[in-house]
């Protein structure tokens, strides 16, 4: 662990030199640390539309038979 409270001239400009640089909006890409932002969701959007149209589809049923007694 680094305990120095101080930097070299050189850690101090690569510091700045990171800080200062604007960040890329026009393209944008996931750091190389975060493997999880770069692969697309698995099918999470699937469950949750297929559990929606399932409980639109209970309501309903729920509705027309207290409806029709």
């Amino acid at each position: 662990m680094d305990t120095r409270e101080s930097k070299t001239a050189q850690e101090e400009y690569e510091h700045i030199k990171e800080v200062r640089m604007p960040e890329d909006f026009e393209h944008p890409e996931p750091d190389a640390s975060q493997p999880e932002a770069r692969r697309p969701a698995k099918g999470w959007h699937w469950l949750l539309l297929a559990t929606a149209v399932l409980a639109g589809g209970f309501l309903a049923y729920r509705l027309l038979s207290a409806l029709w007694v």
